[in-house]
């Protein structure tokens, strides 16, 4: 076999992994997040001031935001139970530490502070957990596109071929999910009015980037005849076709629907196009080619999964519309935030038991055909994930409130109500020093430009695989090159945010 074929066989006809296996690894990015922010705080507390060196922040960011996840995906999977147990004994010890070495002038019994917690206004305009999903969503799938082609990386966490959860199946979701939670439809604001097809005017404008790079990519794909898994979206599709027409086709249909309803939307297309598979040839179609022997002549047959997936990420798509307009009501204080934690976890809850019937009565998850089950295990993990950064953002919130002047960054700014007396006393006043921080954040820093760390980490994943033997690399060699390429990809971001550069040209 040549280098192109064991490679495509390396990550071909795999099944998955368990649902609980997944559900333990989401825990660890949030456990990520809260060991960095109980850091800066302790930090603050001993030296009266965040780092000022802008490479320790991003060596420290680094280190514990990116760092343990690339480990717990390779040589630490095969405890990654117990991953959770220790990030989080971890955060207690700190917090502790924190508790008993605050200031002797602020300690105040401990219910004082549960009941000033509860009661404490947060920034409403800015809801840090989207920007965190988004960016972590970003960071799993940039270590898993790599490290899948090293033999550290588990096949079980790789795409399964039919039917199946990997986490690299998950990833392909949450990203759709991702995106729609800043989509244009959520963003708009309700008092404004717009012609009816703006949105849609500018979404055609917005998608040509996308339609692009998936040009671009299948072009240099064919021209270096790299190695692809073909039943992934087929021979020419690809995941930035599926992102553009998926943005596209959301867009038209909330022109025609309320946009407030699209969770009706999401469900109408999901099941219909579940009993279409399950009641017509379409599934053997899907699954086989036109003639049974997995043929791939004529476009819509070599392109059958990307084309026919479309339907399962429009749902997802849709589905995660409404949650980002649930999402932008507007919750001013602690309290309003513990109720729409609670109302997330008995959403997670109803949607893993409709998952469980689907998976009985319909048909297994499958990310080839992004079926039912699929839509419903997407939209029940992403739920869970961020239910998962709001409760360390609010746990965050209530650290900050032991050690006053002391901030974290992309998390909540505690902010004054507003003063009903002042007739311009309508806006929310940020309290100490959440208003600049003087320290860089690798998270805001990813976040700035997105789709370029996307674009940058598969350019570098394909160097490296034209560059390295990957399938037969040593432990210690496969970390240091995910590692390298990981930091290479943070620095790159980290730079640009340094230099106020965003590189969006449409």
């Amino acid at each position: 076999m040549s280098q192109k074929q064991l490679k495509e066989a390396f990550i071909s006809n795999l099944n998955g992994t368990s649902l609980l296996e997944i559900s333990v690894g989401l825990s660890l990015a949030p456990l990520c997040l809260l060991c960095r922010g109980l850091l800066l705080i302790l930090h603050y507390l001993h030296y009266g001031k965040p780092p000022s060196s802008r490479t320790h922040s991003l060596l420290l960011d680094f280190l514990v935001l990116v760092s343990p996840l690339l480990f717990s995906c390779t040589v630490l999977s095969p405890i990654i139970f117990f991953m959770p147990v220790i990030l989080a004994a971890f955060c207690a010890g700190t917090f502790s530490k924190i508790y008993s070495q605050r200031k002797q002038e602020t300690r105040v019994p401990f219910g004082q502070i549960v009941k000033e917690f509860q009661q404490t206004y947060l920034d409403p305009d800015h809801i840090p957990a989207i920007t965190v999903f988004r960016v972590y969503v970003n960071v799993l799938t940039s270590i898993s596109i790599l490290a899948v082609d090293f033999p550290q990386y588990p096949r079980r966490y790789a795409k399964a071929e039919t039917y199946g959860t990997g986490v690299m199946d998950l990833g392909v979701g949450a990203f759709i999910f991702g995106n729609a939670l800043v989509c244009p439809e959520v963003r708009q604001k309700p008092c404004v009015t717009q012609p009816k097809f703006s949105n849609l005017a500018r979404q055609f404008f917005s998608v040509w980037p996308l339609i692009s790079l998936g040009v671009g990519r299948l072009l240099s794909v064919k021209s270096i005849e790299y190695h692809e898994h073909t039943s992934e979206y087929g021979v020419h599709w690809n995941f930035f076709f599926t992102l553009a027409f998926v943005r596209l086709a959301a867009s038209l249909l909330l022109t025609v629907f309320p946009k407030n309803k699209s969770w009706i939307l999401a469900l109408t297309v999901a099941v219909l196009y579940q009993l279409i598979l399950n009641t017509t040839s379409l599934k053997a179609f899907l699954l086989h080619g036109s003639g049974g022997t997995d043929s791939r002549a004529g476009f819509l047959d070599a392109n059958r999964e990307g084309l026919l997936s479309l339907f399962g990420y429009l749902a997802i798509y849709l589905a995660s519309v409404q949650v980002g307009l649930w999402l932008l009501k507007r919750r001013s204080s602690v309290r309003g935030w513990l109720g729409a934690l609670w109302v997330l976890a008995r959403a997670v809850v109803a949607l893993l038991a409709f998952l469980h019937v689907s998976q009985a009565h319909a048909d297994p998850v499958s990310r080839r055909m992004a079926n039912l089950s699929f839509c419903l295990w997407v939209t029940a993990h992403c739920l869970m994930l961020f239910a998962l950064f709001v409760a360390t953002d609010l746990t965050l919130v209530f650290t900050k409130l032991l050690v006053k002047g002391s901030s974290v960054p992309c998390c909540w700014s505690v902010v004054k109500p507003p003063n009903p007396n002042k007739k311009l006393g309508t806006e929310a006043v940020r309290v100490g020093r959440e208003e600049k921080l003087p320290h860089l954040c690798l998270i805001s820093a990813i976040n700035k430009n997105q789709l370029l760390f996307f674009l940058l980490a598969n350019v570098m994943t394909g160097a490296v695989n034209i560059l390295v033997d990957t399938i037969h690399s040593k432990a210690a060699f496969a970390l240091c090159i995910l590692h390298l390429y990981m930091f290479f990809n943070c620095l790159v971001m980290y730079i640009l945010h340094a230099k106020n550069i965003v590189l969006k040209f449409w």
